[in-house]
């Protein structure tokens, strides 16, 4: 660590201190010889467990072969294949094209140049508290933290932020489902005040807000919103960048309010972190750009193709996102619990197996229980278990989805220790 300290850029958020040595399944072992269950999949990277072994097979069998050919202008059959799985299981049933590149960010700064391209408008509409990366289009689209940024401006242009449907912390002061869905009307009056609806290109938003902590809205919000977006001709983009790929018991996470988006981003568990890859999924007629307009030499490489295919095929096979399902459940009721008898949570929320507790001082007053959140992390991680913060008072449980239900317990029974611990000395 004090050698990283003289050499990396300080930017990264480097919050626990493990250097790790190497995983198998749900576990990451350190140079000291610890032994961590991760409940957080390498940050939601590893759906497919650490190390699985059909992912080192396809990655090893396809280096032997060919480590690069350049996509952008030539072609390879596994890019066509995993363009092909994910047209047929991304939302919606009609025509498709993919964009591949490296990251979630660069998933999404295709989706805003497309919706530029395809709409010739400038505008776009984004929420408060959403996180879809920190290159210059992604960040603009984002609003978690200042300090994505700070120093940074001037953003690129055109983007209005929405307040999230929020419904534990209403930024209306509202009760759902008495709120007669204040923050609909609020976009509604967006339009005659602030945003000529005229000059939008689309809406972007995370099914599920991940870095905000795990946010659900109510199941009205989004196809209200697909309602607004058809009225003014708007494209609708989903980042599933977290949420996709089975992590919320479907397959993608929109597929919960039934709304079909336009436009989607995957990245992350993608390629189960064998290889950097990100994807942007589009109805064809909107993915109408020219040759040239966008492009990525390493977007879509021969060995994260190999990897991402070989894990749809994992995912498939061993009916991850029935299980994602059936598991999450169990563990949102264990959780429930837990929250009942600590005076430390607030709230507990999730689909699937992405949940989440938000600390409070107090349930009444909701005040955030920042410090008492970090000492539950760092309890936890005391006693072996990986959990993940967000928000400004959450704890992310996003396990991979091949996770026994013995392990999950056992990471529960961990979690609700470090609760019960930081909890005596409140």
């Amino acid at each position: 660590m004090e050698r990283d300290k003289r050499v990396m850029s300080p930017s990264y958020t480097r919050t626990e201190p493990i250097v790790a040595r190497e995983g198998w399944g749900c576990y990451v072992h350190d140079i000291d010889g610890n032994v961590f269950l991760d409940l957080s999949s390498g940050m939601f990277v590893l759906n497919y467990g650490y190390s699985h072994p059909k992912l080192i097979r396809a990655v090893t069998q396809q280096a032997t072969k060919l480590t690069h050919f350049a996509g952008t202008d030539f072609y390879y059959e596994s890019q066509v294949e995993l363009a092909e799985r994910l047209v047929e299981l991304t939302p919606g049933n009609f025509a498709k094209r993919v964009y591949f590149g490296n990251s979630g960010a660069e998933a999404v700064e295709a989706a805003f140049k497309c919706a530029r391209w395809h709409t010739r408008r400038p505008r776009m509409i984004a929420y408060t508290g959403a996180f879809h990366g920190r290159t210059f289009g992604a960040m603009s689209l984002s609003s978690v933290n200042i300090v994505h940024h700070r120093y940074f401006a001037p953003l690129v242009p055109g983007v209005t932020f929405m307040p999230y449907p929020y419904c534990y912390r209403c930024p209306f002061k509202q009760s759902y489902p008495g709120c007669d869905f204040a923050c609909i009307d609020f976009i509604r009056e967006s339009l005659v005040k602030v945003v000529p609806p005229e000059e939008v290109a689309a809406v972007i938003a995370e099914p599920i807000q991940g870095s905000s902590g795990y946010i659900i809205p109510p199941p009205e919000y989004y196809p209200m919103l697909k309602e607004l977006c058809e009225e003014h001709d708007w494209l609708f983009i989903a980042d599933e960048i977290q949420t996709g790929l089975g992590r919320t018991g479907k397959m993608f996470a929109m597929e919960h309010w039934g709304v079909v988006p336009d436009i989607v981003c995957v990245a992350k568990a993608l390629a189960g972190g064998m290889a950097p890859i990100g994807a942007t999924i589009a109805r064809a007629e909107v993915m109408d750009w020219e040759p040239g307009a966008h492009a990525s030499t390493f977007g879509g490489n021969l060995i994260a193709c190999a990897a991402a295919l070989a894990g749809l095929d994992i995912l498939k096979k061993q009916k991850l996102v029935k299980r994602a399902a059936k598991l999450g459940a169990l563990a949102l009721k264990r959780l429930r619990e837990m929250g009942e008898r600590s005076n430390l949570v607030g709230e507990v929320r999730g689909k699937g197996l992405l949940l989440a507790v938000e600390m409070v001082k107090d349930k009444r007053t909701k005040e955030r229980a920042i410090k008492e959140r970090n000492a539950v992390v760092k309890a936890a991680l005391d006693h072996g278990l990986i959990v993940f913060r967000g928000g400004r008072s959450v704890i992310r449980i996003a396990p991979p989805l091949i996770i026994s239900r013995g392990e999950l317990e056992l990471g529960l029974d961990i979690l609700d220790d470090a609760l019960r611990e930081v909890g005596r000395k409140c």
